[in-house]
């Protein structure tokens, strides 16, 4: 299993058809001052899996870390590829999107942060974040 994409967005959803759909892609926030709440934000990720490897439930831990590495907060869950027999040809992975809204995120300083995705232990993803002063008009 493999995360192909991860990245922080003002917003994300999934189509009918089943595209990803990924609107205000970002990596920085800017605060007047702090402690500093963003209201709202998507985590996105995409993971792509070998059929072999389907039907198999997984561990995803989602965390957030400051600079010195400090968990500052975690998201724990069981995921799961559904994989139809015979459905995906031979040598085509499977893939999924997940997307996770944050809402509230308060940020007591500047500085840098990161979203680490973990499945099963291993890390998959880090999308880090920089939080910064924004300068006066």
């Amino acid at each position: 299993m493999n995360a192909r994409l991860a990245l922080l967005a003002d917003f994300a959803n999934l189509s009918a058809d089943g595209k990803l759909n990924i609107l205000g892609a970002f990596d920085t926030i800017y605060a007047a001052k702090f402690p500093a709440v963003h209201a709202e934000m998507k985590l996105v990720v995409r993971f792509e899996i070998h059929p072999a490897e389907a039907d198999q439930p997984r561990q995803m831990e989602i965390q957030f870390r400051n600079a010195d590495g400090q968990k500052i907060f975690g998201l724990q869950g069981t995921m799961k590829f559904q994989g139809l027999p015979g459905a995906t040809p031979v040598g085509e992975m499977l893939s999924t999107n997940t997307i996770l809204g944050i809402n509230s995120l308060e940020l007591k300083e500047p500085g840098r942060y990161e979203f680490v995705v973990l499945v099963n232990g291993e890390i998959k993803a880090s999308v880090p974040l920089k939080v910064v002063v924004r300068p006066p008009q």
